[in-house]
C-alpha cells in the first residue's frame, strides 16, 4: 500500500499556522507546516492573533465568544483550513472550538503542552520533557523548528563573504536570556565570556555570536565587549539575522541551556553542541538535556572543544509524518 504521507491529494492542503506572533512560538508552527509541505502540497497561511482589552490575560474559559473578542487583523474566519497548527496559550480559546466550528472537518494540532485535556484536540505535540502522554499525544525531543539543510545552505550563501575566511574552528555562540527558570546576570555573562574566550583563542578559532530578544542588555554588552577581540562576527541586532548562516558555518555550537528552540535547532545540524550553563535550575530542562546527551547530540560545556558524530535530530519531520498519517486515517485515505 502506498504510504499516506506520499499519496498526493487532488489539491493542496490548506494549512493555517496560528500564534500570537512571537518569533519563537510562530517558528515552531512554521517549522511543522514546512515539514508538511515537504511531504505534501500545502497552501500555507500565517495567522497572528491578539485579543481586545484584557481578554488575552484571562483563562480560555473566561473567553466565551473568542471570534468577537479578537483584535482587528486576526483574520480568523471561514472557510476553515484542513489542518490548524497552533502554539501558545493565546490560541487556546480558538483551538478548543475549531473542531466544532468546522463541524469536524479541520484537523486541529496544538503544539507544546496546552495544560488542558489532550482529547480536546486531534493531536498534541509537546516536548518530551513535559512528560505529557495520551492516545493523541506525540511527544518529540525539543520543539518543531525550521532548520533544514536547504535553509542552512541558502542562508550561508547570503553571508558567505563574511564567514568563509574565518579561521577554524568556527564556534557559533547562541545566547538566550531570562526565562521562568533561568537568568543571565552580568556576573554570569562575564564568566561565560571567559569560558568561551580561552578555548577559542587557544585553538586559533573564531566566534559567530548571536543574541535573542530575551538577552539582557548588560549581558549582551558585556559578552560583546569581551569577545570582540577574537576573529569572527557578533551580530548587533541590525539588518538580517545570520543565525542560520552561523549554524551552517559552525564547527561547534555553544547554546545557552534555557532555550528549547535553539538547542533543538543546533542538534538538527549533526554538529557537536555544547550547553552553556546559566543561573537557575529546572527539572524539565535537565531531563531534556539528558535526552540530548543520550542521543549523542549535546554535552555540557566544560571549557574545551572536541568533536563527535551523531545522527541529526529529525523530530520535526517525524511529527509532520504523524500529522499526515492521522489526518489521512480520519479522512479514510489511509
Amino acid at each position: 500500500m502506498e504510504s499516506p504521507v506520499n499519496a498526493l491529494p487532488a489539491s493542496p492542503l490548506r494549512v493555517w499556522v496560528v500564534s500570537d506572533g512571537r518569533a519563537g512560538i510562530e517558528n515552531q508552527g512554521l517549522g511543522l507546516a514546512e515539514a508538511l509541505g515537504a511531504l505534501r502540497p500545502i497552501a500555507l497561511s500565517v495567522k497572528r492573533i491578539g485579543w481586545r482589552g484584557q481578554m488575552g490575560a484571562l483563562p480560555w474559559w473566561l473567553n466565551p465568544a473568542p471570534l468577537r473578542a479578537l483584535a482587528p487583523g486576526a483574520d480568523i474566519a471561514p472557510p476553515w483550513p484542513d489542518i490548524w497548527i497552533a502554539a501558545g496559550r493565546a490560541t487556546l480559546p480558538l483551538s478548543l472550538r475549531m473542531r466544532r466550528w468546522s463541524k469536524g472537518q479541520t484537523f486541529v494540532v496544538q503544539l507544546q503542552d496546552p495544560r488542558v485535556p489532550a482529547g480536546a484536540f486531534d493531536l498534541v505535540i509537546p516536548p518530551k520533557h513535559d512528560r505529557l502522554q495520551g492516545e493523541n499525544v506525540v511527544p518529540i525531543v525539543g520543539a518543531p523548528h525550521r532548520v533544514t539543510p536547504a535553509r542552512l545552505a541558502a542562508d550561508y550563501a547570503r553571508f558567505e563573504d563574511q564567514l568563509a575566511l574565518l579561521p577554524r574552528p568556527r564556534v557559533a555562540v547562541l545566547i538566550g536570556g531570562k526565562s521562568k527558570a533561568f537568568g543571565l546576570s552580568a556576573e554570569r555573562a562575564a564568566a561565560m565570556a571567559h569560558e568561551i574566550e580561552l578555548p577559542v583563542a587557544q585553538e586559533g578559532g573564531s566566534v559567530m555570536v548571536t543574541f535573542s530578544r530575551r538577552t539582557p542588555d548588560d549581558a549582551k554588552a558585556l559578552l560583546s565587549a569581551r569577545l570582540r577581540h577574537l576573529p569572527g562576527l557578533i551580530w548587533d541586532g541590525e539588518g538580517d539575522n545570520p543565525y542560520f548562516a552561523f549554524l551552517a558555518a559552525a564547527d561547534y555550537v555553544l547554546v545557552t541551556e534555557e532555550s528549547t528552540n535553539m538547542t533543538t535547532e543546533a542538534a538538527s545540524t549533526g554538529k557537536p553542541v555544547f550547553i552553556l550553563k546559566m543561573e537557575g535550575e529546572s527539572l524539565k530542562f535537565r531531563l531534556y538535556h539528558e535526552e540530548l546527551e543520550r542521543l549523542g547530540a549535546a554535552r555540557p560545556f566544560g571549557g574545551a572543544f572536541h568533536s563527535w558524530t551523531y545522527e541529526p535530530l529529525a523530530e520535526t519531520e517525524r511529527a509532520a509524518a504523524e500529522v499526515l498519517r492521522r489526518f489521512d486515517d480520519r479522512a479514510g485515505n489511509g
